[in-house]
């Protein structure tokens, strides 16, 4: 079906996958188990009426549904704009000769400016699912390929820290979403949307040990063929012990997140109960 998808977009406008998407999506809402974990977020963190919550669920899916589309019709070989915003400052941590941490979520389409902006002088190493099919991973790779990026699958053996640390120590881009636990008990509980939620502690710990700066990306969907790239430099790590150290990157990644879902809030896939 994915490969039949890719086909598809070498004949039909993006506009028109769109349109059908946008019909079976209440179906989804019906019946999907993260619904009112979105309606949640709207009527408690946004403050949102009964019905604009409702609306900004089905907003919320539709979004998703573009954004995994484009990623298909990328590998069919259709081009998107970017619009990069701190474009200077992502310059110059190239030009540096230490690696640094590159922290994104799941929030718009993060995967999407691997696929089409080029870091030039250092490679970026994405930590990826190594659970998706044959096709999705063959896209990836093809795409990114091009822009030198490589990707670390998350293994059972944890073998994807040591080639995380690996990176760094290389003088690389480590690339790592920062908004999902995965189960880990080795969490950061900062402010985030008026309340206390959790936050995976490595990706903030492994910054602190390697003594490198950390800078947030944001990818949202503009228009039907656009993005914009959003590059938010996190402030150097204060406090004086390790710990103190990693809460305060969290607490600043937690702040410019929080920042931009505001912004486009029906862009942040999160369909459980984050503050739980």
């Amino acid at each position: 079906m994915q490969r039949m998808l890719i086909r598809l977009f070498g004949l039909c406008p993006l506009v028109v996958v769109y349109a059908v998407m946008g019909l079976v999506i209440p179906f989804y809402m019906l019946f999907a188990n993260g619904f009112r974990a979105s309606y949640d977020f709207y009527r408690k963190r946004m403050g949102y009426g009964p019905l604009r919550s409702f609306l900004g669920v089905y907003l919320n899916e539709f979004n998703l549904g573009m954004v995994v589309l484009d990623r298909f019709a990328a590998y069919a070989g259709k081009r998107f704009r970017f619009e990069i915003e701190g474009e200077a400052h992502f310059r110059g941590l190239l030009q540096q000769p230490e690696g640094f941490v590159m922290i994104g979520s799941h929030f718009g389409n993060h995967e999407m400016a691997g696929y089409f902006i080029k870091s030039e002088g250092k490679r970026i190493n994405a930590l990826v699912f190594s659970g998706e099919t044959q096709t999705v991973m063959e896209g990836r790779s093809g795409r990114f390929g091009a822009t030198n990026v490589r990707m670390i699958p998350i293994a059972e053996d944890m073998s994807h820290i040591f080639a995380m640390n690996a990176a760094l120590a290389d003088g690389e881009i480590l690339s790592v979403a920062g908004d999902r636990c995965f189960g880990s008990e080795k969490i950061i509980r900062c402010p985030f949307f008026g309340q206390e939620a959790s936050f995976p502690m490595g990706l903030f710990r492994l910054a602190v040990q390697r003594d490198v700066p950390m800078v947030a990306l944001f990818v949202t969907k503009e228009s039907v063929n656009g993005y914009k790239v959003w590059v938010d430099p996190l402030p150097p790590a204060g406090g004086d012990s390790r710990d103190e150290r990693m809460r305060s990157l969290c607490a600043a990644y937690a702040a410019l997140l929080e920042k931009r879902v505001r912004q486009y809030p029906h862009q942040w896939y999160n369909f459980y109960d984050f503050w739980a």
